[in-house]
């Protein structure tokens, strides 16, 4: 069968981004790529003309959900900007109910971790790349260094609020969650900011 040009590229686009919703929401062990393809509308074969390994399709799923996640940073900034809109955007109650169009890191942190090299040096880029947006919030008048280890302090307690958000089957404690998470993390950018750059909530 003859298929119209593009057509192989816009179905491994299709596969990627199949894999990056299920990997977030089921975790990467628990989806097989005979599920994963069928979620896909496509045949189990069909994976290996267009990825080498599964290993290989993770990488390519972390791309798409980083790039993703990017794109809400960057409207949550539209919207207002500054970096208590992206806190309160990340911590929200749509974001801990969808794992599977969320941030990756925070859906699949502990399991990349035990992945091969390659993938946790992609993942290193990610994380890098992350927490640089968020560094670029924070007064210019402080150090680099300064920024980037604050930047790191409020994406873990960013990531780290949201994991436990999801934990509990509490609705009440979840959401007291989040909002202690959203004060904790304004709080440590407050500080770097001399009180003036977010606002505590």
């Amino acid at each position: 069968m003859r298929f119209e040009k593009g057509h192989k590229a816009a179905t491994r686009q299709k596969i990627i981004e199949t894999a990056a919703a299920r990997f977030r929401r089921d975790g990467i062990a628990a989806t097989g790529i005979a599920g994963l393809m069928a979620d896909a509308g496509l045949t189990h074969g069909g994976f290996y003309a267009h990825f080498g390994s599964k290993e290989e399709l993770v990488r390519a799923a972390m791309d798409t959900a980083a790039a993703a996640t990017r794109a809400r940073l960057e409207r949550a900034g539209a919207q207002a900007p500054g970096l208590e809109a992206y806190i309160r955007s990340y911590l929200r109650p749509a974001h801990r109910d969808a794992p599977g169009q969320g941030c990756f890191i925070a859906a699949l942190g502990a399991e990349l971790a035990r992945h091969e090299p390659e993938t946790r040096a992609a993942v290193s880029e990610k994380i890098e790349a992350l927490l640089a947006h968020i560094a670029g919030q924070l007064p210019a008048e402080q150090t680099l260094e300064t920024r980037q280890g604050t930047a790191i302090g409020i994406f873990g307690v960013m990531s780290g609020t949201l994991q436990l958000a999801r934990a509990v089957a509490d609705d009440a404690l979840s959401n007291r969650i989040l909002e202690s998470g959203i004060a904790a993390a304004l709080k440590l950018a407050d500080l770097t900011a001399g009180g003036g750059n977010c606002p505590s909530a």
